[in-house]
């Protein structure tokens, strides 16, 4: 028996809710995070999520745009969030849970895309990813994060070379530009360090990616993918994990998918 974890850039909640129904029924996930759910709190389908047997909920909702949600067969307590750059966006939701090996805070990030040019005194949006991730960096090295704590959601960054389609050719193209490549493994390293729990089960010498393009006309054919989903964690939490799983061919589930596809991480039942 395992515990599952999944989290899944979802690009409208609302209008995909379909897709994550049908993949709560077929993976049956313990918890879920999602982002991009593009809706305020009251406008997030809560019912349906419960029908489907996800009664513990937290929510943090933006009109239109951003938005993270984690959803959970166990009880969700200490909800909270933090707000990043000094900008009232709803790119994080945090809950405490204890899901067999004691109480973990599970955060549920969707860091800032950084737009298409990879020039921070250019593009404000790849200035403010940059400035995102500089405080995630120093947030973690606060004594808190230890231990007990996992990490997930649309990091909008491939790290490595391996997580993207041609790493000589997205060199140049925000999401794999050394300068954001740089910085996330400096979070991933730095302060009281944080496993990455896909690649502690998939080696890095296999090509992995959890997002393709809209623009493609067969995604499937062309493969042109980049790994921009994570799942992470504290050292403690990391070593009851067993195995990983990037779920594909939910990227053709439907004639309208989101371009991301949901990750999964297993931990051993206690």
């Amino acid at each position: 028996m395992t515990i599952s974890v999944a989290t899944w850039n979802i690009n409208s909640v609302r209008l995909r809710l379909p897709l994550v129904l049908d993949f709560l029924a077929r993976y049956k996930p313990d918890v879920l995070m999602l982002q991009e759910i593009k809706c305020t709190n009251d406008q997030f389908p809560r019912e349906a999520l419960i029908a489907a047997g996800y009664p513990h909920q937290a929510v943090h909702g933006q009109k239109g745009y951003h938005g993270v949600a984690t959803i959970s067969r166990f009880p969700l307590t200490e909800i909270s969030s933090r707000a990043f750059c000094g900008i009232d966006h709803s790119r994080h939701i945090a809950a405490l849970l204890d899901f067999g090996h004691g109480p973990v805070t599970f955060h549920n990030f969707y860091i800032p895309s950084g737009g298409d040019e990879p020039d921070p005194a250019v593009n404000y949006k790849f200035r403010h990813k940059l400035d995102f991730l500089d405080e995630l960096k120093h947030w973690f090295t606060e004594p808190v994060f230890a231990r007990g704590h996992l990490i997930a959601g649309d990091f909008n960054v491939a790290p490595h070379e391996n997580d993207v389609w041609s790493h000589k050719q997205l060199l140049n193209v925000v999401s794999h530009t050394p300068v954001e490549t740089e910085a996330l493994d400096a979070i991933l390293v730095g302060g009281h360090g944080w496993t990455d729990l896909v690649r502690k089960h998939v080696p890095h010498e296999i090509k992995l990616y959890s997002w393709w393009s809209y623009r493609a006309r067969d995604w499937q054919l062309s493969d042109r993918g980049r790994r921009l989903d994570h799942i992470w964690s504290t050292a403690d939490v990391a070593t009851h994990s067993a195995a990983a799983e990037i779920v594909r061919p939910a990227r053709g589930w439907s004639e309208k998918p989101s371009d991301h596809v949901p990750v999964i991480v297993r931990f051993a039942a206690v």
